[in-house]
């Protein structure tokens, strides 16, 4: 987002992003498909784990098992949904780093110096 802001105050400067050339270039419609490709599959992957959870305690008796004592696998499922939403939100924001700076070479291509 940073790189968003610094192009705004740029264009305020009198400096300007071309954005339809941006939108057309390869790098950006590249940056475009490989964020897709990271994304999608991970949100799939998370709501399915999500919505298995009600779906196999309301039809299933699967996790109704007693996992260790009186803790059946329900609160083991739940407890490793809240460790899974961290995992993924690292993986996120690592990945989303990378993102960043390809966007920022994008912009950084594309700055009209002045008006050009």
């Amino acid at each position: 987002m940073q790189h968003i802001a610094e192009s705004v105050n740029s264009a305020k400067k009198g400096n300007e992003v071309d954005f339809v050339k941006i939108a057309s270039s390869e790098k950006y419609q590249q940056l475009k498909k490989e964020k897709a490709k990271f994304i999608v599959p991970l949100t799939i992957f998370f709501l399915a784990v999500y919505i298995l959870l009600p779906i196999l305690t309301s039809y299933t008796k699967i996790l109704h098992q007693p996992a260790f004592g009186s803790i059946s696998w329900v609160w083991l499922y739940a407890l490793s949904l809240f460790i899974l939403t961290w995992i993924l939100c690292g993986i996120y924001v690592k990945k989303a780093a990378k993102f960043d700076e390809a966007a920022k070479e994008v912009l950084n291509e594309n700055h009209l110096k002045g008006g050009e």
